[in-house]
């Protein structure tokens, strides 16, 4: 049984409907529009909560949260060979691995 409270809520301005729209990331589909962003919020999360229930009232499969699920820290990424030698003489000349490059960009 998921937890509502742990999926990954954003409330924010959307000018083409004049209100705040709250998304869940887990739930893509789902959306909630409001006057005010505590309200915004209150609203997804409802939905959230009812789609959760829903699903688990017909024994389909429930996203488990983000915050809950365990990451390895490890992502394959495919870049031009081009780019990989560029890294490869950047890392070379500070000392350092691709690897620490690449995720200290990731980071900023």
């Amino acid at each position: 049984m998921a937890n509502k409270d742990h999926y990954t809520y954003r409330v924010t301005w959307s000018v083409e409907d004049q209100e705040y729209v709250g998304i869940c990331a887990e739930f893509p589909s789902l959306s909630w529009l409001d006057e005010s962003q505590p309200k915004a919020l209150a609203g997804i999360m409802q939905v959230v909560a009812d789609a959760v229930a829903d699903m688990e009232l017909n024994g389909e499969q429930v996203p488990a949260p983000f915050a809950d699920r365990t990451y390895s820290g490890k992502f394959m990424v495919r870049v031009p060979p081009d780019t990989h030698r560029a890294l490869a003489i950047k890392a070379a000349e500070s000392g350092t691995s691709i690897n620490r490059i690449v995720s200290e960009k990731l980071a900023h």
